[in-house]
């Protein structure tokens, strides 16, 4: 994979484009739309339900999912301690309601403020997830509701490890250890499953009957991913409620 393979493509004028770094994912990079479309599957089924709601999208990285958000939400303030991160978002998503801070998540917001908390794909970096989840509740108004996502173990993982390969992950979960966390801070927990869907789905019973062997034999693994890739859309994935262990991540919908 070349170079700039790995570095946002076409960025409007004036926007510095981000590269991959393992601790975020990227849209405009089409080798890296699995896992873009991935989270935005995420956040447009959060953002069905968050509208005319004050929102917190923490560790917002490259600021995409702030901004869809903020087309139904009443106001998003999108967080993350990154610099680059943060100038690029608040370059490249302008809206009336949206607002990019430079923060840290664990001590972002002093007071109820907010109706709902998005925090995606970041709670197994973190040293204190306890503790985090507590500062989530706390700047919760009464009633609010935080969306917490992370990855399933038992799929990200190669069997019987304690966790994958990734080096920015200190801490991941089966679905019960999940749930037990959220509700060692919430007074409700729904837990729900990311699952493929559609072509991802007849992708991956291809790969059960033996995929891998025949595009390789064959020779078209680079030129079928090369255009399979960059052709997933969030509606190939689908949230539910399980099985879990199959799980392709966790999203805990936790209310105060």
């Amino acid at each position: 994979m070349a170079l700039n393979d790995h570095v946002q493509r076409d960025q409007p004028s004036g926007v510095p484009p981000l590269a991959l770094t393992g601790e975020r994912t990227l849209p405009d990079v089409p080798a890296e739309n699995y896992w873009y479309r991935r989270h935005l599957a995420v956040y447009e089924w959060i953002g069905a339900r968050v509208a005319s709601l004050r929102v917190v999208d923490m560790a917002c990285g490259e600021g995409y999912g702030s901004e869809l958000l903020s087309r139904s939400a009443a106001s998003v303030v999108g967080v993350d301690a990154n610099p680059e991160a943060h100038e690029h978002a608040r370059r490249r998503y302008v809206r009336q309601n949206l607002r990019f801070e430079l923060d840290l998540v664990e001590t972002h917001g002093s007071e109820a403020a907010y109706d709902a908390v998005v925090f995606l794909q970041t709670i197994e970096h973190v040293h204190d997830p306890t503790a985090v989840l507590e500062h989530f509740r706390s700047i919760l108004s009464p009633g609010g509701t935080a969306f917490i996502s992370t990855p399933n173990v038992l799929t990200l993982a190669p069997p019987g490890a304690v966790k994958s390969d990734n080096p920015w992950h200190l801490k991941e979960y089966r679905a019960e250890e999940y749930d037990e966390l959220c509700r060692s801070v919430f007074a409700g927990v729904e837990l729900l499953g990311v699952f493929h869907a559609r072509k991802l789905r007849v992708h991956e019973l291809g790969l059960k009957l033996g995929w891998d062997a025949v595009h390789q034999r064959l020779r078209l693994t680079d030129s079928f991913y090369d255009r399979f890739t960059p052709a997933i859309a969030s509606s190939d994935f689908a949230l539910r409620t399980g099985p879990l262990d199959s799980a392709l991540d966790f999203l805990a919908v936790c209310r105060t």
